[in-house]
């Protein structure tokens, strides 16, 4: 008999999709195991249930705040819009309800404190985390950070918490660990070929960071031989002035939004410039080098840890990006063997199969 599986994630625009994402990911691997997924959501701008209930799972809406509350300098509270007492009090009311084996959290607002109140109506509790920076009440943590170690979580969770830590454990749909054999192979081939650019700064990108890497390339000697492919969210603020860029410059573009074959579109680039998202990790799996920007303060480690691997290249901050990016783009198709060395370096770290290790470890401890 299948698992009963409840996840707490949110999207907004001040958020992101990237928490939900995952969390659709590690549903796809659980229901793919014969397990029943409920997703509990809270209705903020931006929110992401219509797109969870088209991949076919069963929704609860939690009511939005009246009014956003006001970021605080070093904290996430406000992400949730409401207090976190009234959040557990929503949350508990679903679990019990229905009936929950396992509750997954995933978002930053929430602590030990919130999750000691699911202890009463979910049989274990799965901590998603990539943070570090607070104590959680759970049975299972992932922190699928490259260089994360399970010594930081030690003083954090309960010493009988499961710790899966470093990207090995990387959350991705199985289609990229079905196309890494190819993507990999086709890198390895000589010459290394650079004619496709991806571009991906997140689901939301609120900074409109696509529109300053679209004119950095447009300002690139050499640029206008490139087929350059945006992937925004439908969501995205600055969807439309994207678009309407795309058609002023002089250069290949296709903007396309809410791509659902992400793996094929990554597999067929040759170079990505993107945020130091979720994505990071598809990316390595295939092997795809990337110019990537760190477009929150969370990303920094990731991004820090990716480069120093030598998996990535760091841009710098998201309003130099159009000055800064055509000397780092010259550089590359100058010398295309750098790309090749990333490649390399970045598949090392991903393999594609930690959704079915979290999977595993949580039917095994069930």
């Amino acid at each position: 008999m299948g698992l009963q599986i409840c996840f707490r994630a949110d999207a907004a625009l001040w958020i992101g999709t990237g928490h939900v994402m995952r969390c659709l990911t590690l549903a796809d691997a659980l229901s793919a195991a014969g397990h029943d997924c409920h997703f509990i959501c809270r209705s903020h701008r931006g929110h992401l249930l219509d797109v969870i209930h088209d991949r076919g799972y069963t929704t609860t809406a939690l009511p939005a705040a009246l009014q956003q509350a006001e970021p605080v300098a070093g904290s996430h509270a406000h992400w949730l819009g409401v207090s976190a007492e009234q959040d557990a009090a929503d949350t508990a009311a679903v679990l019990r309800s229905r009936g929950c084996d396992w509750l997954v959290a995933d978002h930053y607002a929430l602590d030990a404190q919130w999750e000691a109140h699911m202890r009463a109506c979910s049989g274990h509790v799965l901590v998603i985390d990539d943070l570090a920076d607070r104590a959680h009440d759970c049975d299972l943590l992932l922190d699928q950070t490259y260089s994360r170690r399970s010594e930081d979580y030690l003083s954090l969770v309960p010493a009988s918490a499961r710790l899966l830590c470093g990207s090995a454990n990387a959350l991705l749909r199985p289609d990229f660990a079905a196309q890494r054999d190819a993507s990999l192979a086709r890198r390895a081939a000589q010459p290394y070929p650079l004619q496709k650019v991806l571009v991906s700064m997140g689901g939301v990108d609120a900074d409109n960071a696509t529109a300053e890497v679209l004119r950095g390339l447009a300002a690139t000697p050499g640029a206008g031989s490139l087929a350059v492919t945006v992937v925004m969210g439908g969501q995205a603020p600055w969807l439309g002035e994207v678009q309407q860029l795309s058609q002023s410059l002089a250069l290949d573009v296709t903007v396309l939004v809410d791509v659902r074959d992400m793996a094929s579109l990554m597999a067929q680039a040759d170079l990505a410039i993107g945020a130091a998202g979720a994505t990071a990790w598809e990316r390595c799996c295939l092997g795809l080098p990337t110019l990537m920007a760190v477009l929150a303060d969370n990303q920094r480690l990731v991004a820090e840890g990716l480069r120093a691997a030598g998996a990535v290249q760091l841009l710098p901050a998201v309003n130099s990006l159009a000055a800064s990016l055509p000397g780092l783009l010259e550089g590359l198709l100058a010398d295309p063997e750098q790309l090749r060395q990333m490649s390399r370096r970045a598949a090392a770290l991903v393999d594609g199969g930690g959704a079915r290790r979290v999977v595993e470890t949580m039917e095994m401890m069930s």
